[in-house]
């Protein structure tokens, strides 16, 4: 892998500080399907009440990574904690305490949203099911939906649902598996607000998204390709170690925009170009390598050139394709 390979580059907002502050507190992760490293050596910590998000691409082994931190995969490598038990030998009890909720909403099609809870509650064991039912029920804006059947709920209702069944334990560790796959804007933009209020209460969120303004909502950040942590921090960090350079260009044709990204992006100097609606984004991490492969273009009257600040989407697209050449 390349240097950046692991790369921690920041503690987070505040630090770790004590170490109850920390729920996951892992070393050297590696866990294997049929021969091949799908995580390799992964370490990181994670601490209460952060929002902790998993970026990477498909197969790239954040799902992997999620369950072994929490006990429901057990690593061939490496050792660590989660909620203060050992993720090797105490991994019932780190269950009883882990709400987790796929993106295929586990739910029961033929239950009310009521009866869905209710039953949750007493597979869970709660004393008083119907009432943590009901709360749930109000806070998460079900009312008047209570005898709907799950079956019959749009996307974002179904996603309000499966997250009031996976908190109604009251979990100190909430697992997201692309939670808002398939839901509209203002259902997950509602729902990443519940999720920042139960962190507010101390619920500690990791979650894993293909969504780049999911990722900015998150505490801290991870970003794993091909089964290897690449960097870790804050969005801000991140986005600072990448080292960017970047330009945003545009033209007054698609063609010409089409025609100019297929000339810069086998350039000596620049390592991302992408096309963003009708401009491309341009960037490289040598700062005067990129000026010099650039500099023929600037003149041109048909191409606008403006200095801009690297996305995290600009980070995430360069960092995917030096993944995939270590790979290879």
């Amino acid at each position: 892998m390349s240097q950046a390979a692991n790369q921690e580059v920041g503690a987070g907002p505040g630090g770790l500080g004590s170490d109850r502050d920390v729920v996951i507190d892992v070393q050297h992760l590696t866990k294997r399907f049929d021969g091949r490293a799908v995580v390799h050596d992964v370490s990181m910590q994670v601490r209460r009440g952060s929002i902790y998000g998993f970026l990477g691409p498909n197969g790239s082994g954040k799902t992997t990574t999620i369950r072994m931190l929490c006990g429901l995969l057990t690593p061939d490598e490496g050792t660590g904690t989660c909620l203060g038990y050992d993720i090797r030998t105490e991994t019932d009890k780190i269950k009883r305490h882990v709400g987790y909720m796929t993106q295929k909403f586990s739910l029961y099609q033929d239950l009310s949203v009521r009866e869905n809870l209710e039953f949750i509650g007493r597979l869970y064991g709660l004393e008083r099911p119907r009432a943590a039912a009901r709360a749930a029920i109000e806070r998460l804006g079900l009312k008047g939906r209570e005898e709907q059947l799950a079956g019959e709920l749009s996307g974002g209702w179904k996603q309000r649902l499966a997250l009031g069944a996976c908190t109604l334990s009251g979990p100190q560790l909430l697992l997201l598996d692309e939670p808002t796959a398939g839901v509209d804007p203002k259902a997950r933009r509602e729902f990443w607000n519940e999720i920042h209020a139960l962190a507010a209460d101390g619920l500690t969120v990791l979650v894993s998204t293909h969504y780049m303004d999911e990722a900015e909502r998150c505490h801290e950040i991870a970003y794993i390709a091909y089964g290897e942590l690449l960097v870790r921090g804050t969005v801000d960090e991140v986005i600072a170690a990448s080292n960017l350079t970047t330009y945003v260009v545009s033209a007054r044709s698609g063609e010409s925009i089409s025609l100019l990204n297929q000339q810069l992006e086998h350039k000596a100097g620049v390592d991302m170009v992408a096309p963003f609606g009708t401009s491309l984004h341009v960037s490289g991490r040598d700062a005067a390598a990129l000026e010099a492969a650039i500099s023929p273009y600037r003149e041109r009257g048909d191409l606008e050139w403006r200095r801009s600040e690297a996305s995290l989407e600009d980070v995430f697209i360069d960092l995917m394709g030096r993944a995939r050449d270590n790979f290879q």
